[in-house]
């Protein structure tokens, strides 16, 4: 059975069953006259009403989102629950008014025979149940509207227990004891209409529940690529709670690692509180360590431009920096010098404006070259070459996977070479760099060269 199902369910059993407790009670009471017992029977009379509107509240409050309810209808539970806590002190302050007067008035002899005896036994048995059932399920289902008739049982079974004692107080002689027992049934209907107000207003206040956001913020500022958690924002909302974390992020992450970062914080949220539902939001935010090449890279990748060979030099306590820029071939030099002036002028305003930008304009090499495999003796010429270049060159060694493709603009080779594990980036490019010339230098139709450098025992 659905949450929604169950919370239907014993929504409606308690209307049953708060409208019989209001018939004996009031019945007994009545043939009793005693105070006390016809205010467990008001008492029950307003729990049955509130029992009505509980369950329509829960109904409403199943109901899914809409045009006019973007977060749901789940707060038509707490304002059910607060008219109840209204009806509560309505009822409190009669009840604790009448009892006063009967004791200022002088207490009348009451008539307490076995049925009404009965009456109440069996209440406290049907007050228990109902209860210990509410409860559950409020708590199960995170139910505003259950829990406070949850409350209302648990008043109704305190307020029982009291009339009980009060009347056995009674037939013993100490006619009081109704008035007094009537006394402790207006403060206890008091104290708990004061907590369940207290917590519906918060929840209609949209306080955020206790301790949670710390608990969020403490998991999720852990969680790898999370540079701070900026931002916590929770409200209750029926059985849920709603909120969004904002968290900040560097700002030179691919997209990819960005949805990476939002799901490893909403699993976390539904580890803490599954009742939980929050929106993530991601803060780029620049960070100390960003070097002033990625910084570049950023800036031209936000305008969907393509740089490369980035070169950055400090002269004089400034940096000098220069860059190629792809930009479409068939564009006016023109316009690509507008593009490229604008590139340069958002560099220096984000990196500051005493630093010298020169950019190198040249065609976007978009285009795909239609090619066929090279004549096997090209092939063996071209591997022969390399080898023999790469032993030469001293730092290459065991060139392999040689291909060779013929297009309408040139010759391509693409080629593996394998280094010594140890050897720095730098040194293994400045290889290959050389390689790749002394082939060219070969080969004068080669039009592209792509050698890649893999160490030693790699697959």
């Amino acid at each position: 059975m659905t949450d929604a199902a169950l919370k239907e369910k014993v929504a409606l059993s308690s209307i049953v069953a708060s409208a019989l407790l209001t018939i004996g009670k009031l019945a007994a009471g009545v043939a009793s006259g005693s105070l006390a017992l016809l205010s467990e029977g008001a008492h029950n009379a307003l729990d049955t009403g509130a029992t009505i509107l509980t369950y329509f509240a829960v109904r409403e409050a199943n109901k899914p989102a809409d045009d006019r309810h973007h977060y749901g209808h789940g707060k038509f539970e707490s304002l059910s629950a607060l008219a109840e806590t209204g009806l509560l002190a309505g009822l409190a302050c009669y009840v604790l008014v009448a009892a006063i007067r009967r004791l200022w008035e002088g207490a009348e002899p009451i008539d307490a025979s076995w049925p009404v005896f009965a009456v109440l036994g069996v209440s406290i048995v049907v007050d228990l149940a109902r209860w210990r059932t509410l409860r559950a399920v409020a708590i199960k289902t995170g139910s505003h509207a259950l829990a406070a008739d949850a409350m209302h049982f648990a008043s109704d079974l305190v307020g029982s227990a009291l009339v009980l004692i009060g009347l056995a107080a009674s037939s013993y002689g100490f006619h009081q004891g109704d008035a007094l027992a009537a006394i402790g049934v207006a403060l206890f209907i008091g104290y708990a209409g004061y907590h369940l107000g207290r917590d519906t207003i918060e929840t209609l206040l949209d306080t955020a529940p206790e301790g949670l956001a710390e608990n969020f913020r403490s998991a999720i500022g852990q969680i790898p690529g999370v540079v701070e958690v900026e931002d916590v924002k929770l409200r209750g909302n029926g059985p849920h709670i709603l909120g969004e974390v904002t968290v900040a992020v560097s700002r030179t992450l691919p997209v990819e690692r960005l949805i990476q970062i939002e799901r490893a914080v909403q699993a976390k949220i539904a580890e803490i509180s599954p009742e939980t539902q929050a929106s993530v939001i991601t803060s780029p935010r620049a960070l100390d360590e960003e070097t002033l090449t990625e910084r570049i890279m950023l800036i031209a990748g936000r305008r969907k431009l393509a740089v490369h060979h980035i070169i950055v030099q400090r002269l004089d306590g400034r940096d000098c920096i220069a860059f190629d820029l792809e930009i479409d071939g068939t564009m006016s030099h023109g316009a690509a010098h507008e593009i490229a002036t604008a590139l340069e002028d958002e560099i220096r305003a984000e990196v500051g404006a005493g630093i010298e930008v020169e950019s190198h304009i040249e065609p976007l090499q978009d285009h795909a070259l239609t090619g066929h495999e090279a004549d096997p003796a090209t092939i063996r010429q071209i591997t022969d070459s390399l080898r023999q270049l790469a032993i030469e060159g001293g730092v290459l060694q065991g060139v392999h996977d040689v291909r060779a493709r013929r297009t309408e603009e040139g010759l391509v080779v693409n080629f593996h070479a394998n280094v010594d594990p140890a050897l720095s980036v730098a040194a293994a490019h400045e290889a290959m760099d050389r390689l790749e010339r002394a082939i060219r230098e070969r080969t004068p139709s080669l039009l592209r060269v792509v050698g890649h450098a893999e160490p030693v025992g790699a697959g």
